[in-house]
């Protein structure tokens, strides 16, 4: 029977009718005539259709039958095709279709387009209702409490109240807007925040920055809208951190949506910081021009406008550290001053002809400064030498520690402080007459006290009263130290030693000979300079160096031990030559000079030409004193608030040099004092150890030393304060003496003030130097003993430079005589220093440190020339 079986009908064809008869048709379609022929004349697409249909609902339903056979399933619905599954099925749908299906290789694993667009949409989603809650559970804080000014009180070292300053003391008054003149409003929003009265209190792309810089670890970055800074001041704390960011991002757009903008302009000026202990612009306005706020003149406002950018930078009478001199100062403040001037007329908020008018007036000079009355004496210097040191060593930013109601125990010790101020003000009672002469007038003496072992700043003087002198003398202040710099480079010579010649000039330790405190050189003056290999130094114009000494004395072949006794410039001018100028930098950073306060590198850099503050001086010297072990000089022992501590001293000392290289520095400083000139020095029985130090043009003069309890420096220059070009001025004549030494008025002040400082304490003993180095011989120098030149002798030194000297000495050796052929056992004619030399040399700005030497540049020396971060400050301290 299954042969008879009625069979489908076939195909007549190919093409689209065929298409259109294979293909499954609506049930609803018309039937066709069953022996109808779709492909017969007189027959359309209906006939076409109707067939089409029947033909699927026979098919339907043989294979729905119970018995019948289902239809092959179609090309692509097999497991292995697109979408499919192995039991020929269509594949469920994937909400995330990733992988992809129906992808192979490394297709599979590239997003769609839907996947990525539907992961921006769910992902923007998630941040605006995370902010969207942050924003209903975020409350802004009570603005009372949180711009709270109170006052801060600080300790002596042995706990006893010393005063109580700052804080509450400030001049803070709240003003309405009404009472901001207009022209201020103007510069601020010009200068700060353009689009501040059309924006939402906060600039998207500005946050963005500042927290991709923060995350990478860079450059912090503040609020960059008014209203941002408004919340920042009145609400938060100062610290950059990402909490704090996205706090003040809430707090922000919650302020922006419920206060209005002239209520959020005026609290931004009522508690920003201007400089002066002023915060707020009343505060402001009467700090720097002694008037009301509402009588201000546009020029005056955009000047207090530059102040909100870093009041320390822009006071026009200079700031903390030597990025703030009263120079750079009023550059800053008069470019931004202008600036200022210039974007209100760009953002529409001056007339041009208004701006013109005060420009052409001239920059709006403020009246000078006028610290609190409870700083006098040296309480002033002691309390801002602390509040810089926490600045630059904590997380507590000036404008926290201006609001106040911390506690900050410092390490000053009473005692001391009073008995340097004592020695200092002796010795100017008795000798510096202003009224008497008129070269005794400007005179200036400075000095610290530092615990070699702790760090410990126990003694500063910075000058006769902070509420009259401004600088602090004792931190950085631009004077050279002259000689006293030579221990480095003695230090230097025993550490790396004097280069070989024939080795090229970047010789290992191990090419190297280690110096000698014993090592012979040439001490005769205006020698000619030569590198290390023997050749003669020439400066970038071609031209040769000739180093005076003391006097202009020839002292002939002498150790290094005797040179640095009696100062003599020309072995350690070329002893910084043999070993390396760069090296020798090495070692008085290892010793704890700031890389800021040291001058470029010269031939006379050896001679100190650089200008290290009084207190880094005396850490300095300290490390020899601790045997080469260094510590960082330091002011605060800790900061509490609320009883809580916020900030806590830690010890960390490192071993700069070696114990006998620091010793053996110390046995030949103990030379200078015990037969030097540093004999004024002397405490009895007591070991010192120091070194005199006297610059160019007698413009300066130090003397640096210490016991094994405590390291001391003492500065004396001369310098006019009111004067429009600030320099140091030469200090012949001071006194009632022809010139000032390091031997004279600072050796006196330093022995009476140690002498009382460390009356009681035990006499201690320097560690004995073992033997070091060999005993090298400098250039010019022989181990064979040449004939010592007469008095009278005119012919030149055994070391002279084959080529005649451009500047011979003008009078023969006064010393040549008196001692033996290494060892001169007589001091120097004239029982003290003197200058002499000639002006230009090997390059760099400043003079020369030698105790005279010349200075190696062509006009004076300028005050505060010298770059340099302080130890408690520095630029944006």
């Amino acid at each position: 029977m299954s042969e008879h079986r009625r069979k489908p009908p076939q195909p007549q064809g190919g093409g689209r009718a065929a298409a259109r008869r294979a293909a499954p048709q609506p049930a609803s379609g018309r039937r066709a005539a069953p022996h109808s022929n779709p492909g017969a004349p007189g027959h359309g697409r209906d006939g076409a259709r109707a067939v089409g249909r029947a033909d699927t609902r026979r098919s339907d339903r043989r294979s729905s039958a119970p018995g019948g056979r289902r239809r092959p399933p179609a090309a692509g619905a097999a497991g292995g095709g697109r979408g499919g599954r192995r039991d020929g099925r269509p594949a469920a749908k994937r909400f995330i279709d990733y992988p992809r299906a129906g992808k192979t290789g490394a297709r599979r694993w590239i997003p769609s387009w839907k996947l990525i667009t539907g992961m921006i949409v769910t992902f923007a989603g998630l941040i605006v209702g995370i902010v969207g809650v942050a924003l209903a559970v975020v409350q802004v804080p009570d603005a009372q409490k949180a711009s709270k000014v109170q006052k801060n009180v600080y300790y002596w070292s042995d706990g006893k109240q010393m005063v109580v300053a700052g804080g509450g003391s400030l001049n803070r008054q709240i003003v309405p807007i009404s009472q901001i003149p207009t022209s201020m409003q103007n510069a601020v929003i010009s200068a700060e925040n353009a689009s501040f009265e059309k924006d939402w209190g906060v600039d998207p792309m500005g946050i963005l920055r500042a927290v991709v810089k923060m995350a990478q670890g860079g450059e912090t970055q503040s609020g960059s809208t008014i209203t941002q800074q408004f919340v920042k001041n009145t609400y938060l704390s100062q610290e950059q951190t990402l909490k704090r960011k996205a706090t003040e991002l809430l707090i922000s757009v919650k302020v922006g949506a419920t206060k209005d903008k002239p209520f959020i302009l005026a609290g931004y000026l009522n508690t920003a910081y201007y400089g002066r202990g002023a915060y707020g612009i009343q505060a402001a306005a009467r700090a720097y021009f002694d008037k009301d706020c509402a009588d201000l003149t546009p020029s005056e406002s955009a000047f207090l406008a530059a102040t909100l950018n870093g009041p320390n930078l822009y006071d026009p009478y200079g700031g903390q550290g030597p990025a703030a001199t009263p120079e750079k100062n009023t550059k800053r403040a008069t470019d931004r001053w202008k600036w200022t001037l210039d974007r209100e007329v760009q953002v529409g908020r001056m007339d041009k002809a208004e701006h013109d008018k005060w420009v052409a007036k001239g920059f709006p000079q403020p009246q000078k400064p006028k610290p609190a009355t409870n700083r006098a004496g040296q309480i002033g210097y002691l309390t801002d030498l602390a509040d810089n040191y926490i600045v630059a060593h904590s997380k507590i930013s000036k404008a926290e520690l201006d609001k106040g109601g911390y506690q900050i125990y410092t390490t000053f010790d009473r005692d001391k402080i009073n008995a340097l101020a004592q020695s200092v003000e002796e010795v100017r009672k008795a000798n510096i007459k202003p009224k008497v002469r008129d070269v005794d007038q400007f005179v200036q003496f400075g000095g610290a006290s530092v615990e070699p072992k702790t760090g410990k700043i126990v003694a500063i003087y910075g000058g006769e009263n902070a509420l009259e002198h401004y600088t602090n003398n004792a931190d950085y202040t631009g004077v050279q130290v002259g000689s006293t710099f030579k221990p480095f480079v003695l230090a230097a010579a025993m550490t790396h030693g004097k280069r070989n010649p024939g080795l090229g000039p970047n010789q290992s330790d191990s090419q190297r000979t280690v110096v000698s405190p014993d090592s012979i050189y040439n001490g005769n003056n205006k020698l000619t300079l030569r590198t290390y290999n023997g050749t003669v130094w020439h400066d970038q114009d071609g031209k040769e160096w000739h180093q005076p000494n003391d006097g202009d004395e020839d002292r002939g072949l002498i150790t290094l031990r005797t040179a640095m006794q009696f100062s003599v410039n020309t072995p350690y001018i070329q002893l910084g030559m043999d070993v390396g100028t760069d090296l020798v930098k090495e070692a008085a950073l290892k010793a704890g000079l700031d890389k800021d306060q040291l001058a470029s590198i010269t031939p006379t850099f050896s001679l100190g030409t650089s200008a290290p503050s009084a207190i880094r001086l005396a850490g300095a010297y300290a490390t020899f004193a601790a045997s080469g072990k260094q510590v960082d000089p330091y002011s605060v022992e800790k900061v509490e608030k609320d009883g809580k501590p916020v900030y806590e001293h830690e010890l960390k000392s490192a071993q700069a040099f070696d114990a006998n290289v620091a010793n053996n520095v110390t046995d030949v400083l103990k030379t200078v004092v015990e037969s030097g000139t540093g004999t004024k020095a002397k405490l009895g029985d007591r070991p010192v150890a120091g070194k005199t130090g006297t610059t160019d043009g007698n413009r300066s003069a130090w003397f640096a030393g210490y016991t094994p309890q405590l390291s001391t420096a003492i500065g004396m220059y001369r310098v006019d304060p009111n004067a429009k070009k600030q320099e140091f001025l030469s200090m012949r004549g001071v006194g009632g003496q022809p010139t000032i030494h390091g031997a004279s008025f600072p050796a006196e002040i330093w022995a009476d003030y140690m002498g009382q400082a460390l009356k009681g304490q035990p006499v201690m003993q320097f560690d004995p130097p073992q033997p070091i180095g060999q005993k090298v011989y400098g250039d010019g120098a022989s181990p064979v003993p040449s004939p010592v030149p007469s008095a009278s002798a005119a012919s030149p030194s055994p070391a002279a430079s084959p080529s005649p000297s451009k500047s011979p000495s003008a009078s023969p050796s006064p010393s040549a005589s008196c001692g033996g052929l290494f060892e001169p056992k007589c001091k120097p004619n004239g029982g003290g220093k003197g200058n002499g030399g000639t002006t230009g040399g090997p390059g760099g700005t400043g003079d020369t440190g030698g105790d005279t030497g010349e200075t190696p540049t062509s006009g004076p020396t300028r005050r505060g020339q010298q770059g340099g971060g302080g130890l408690f400050g520095g630029p944006g301290g």
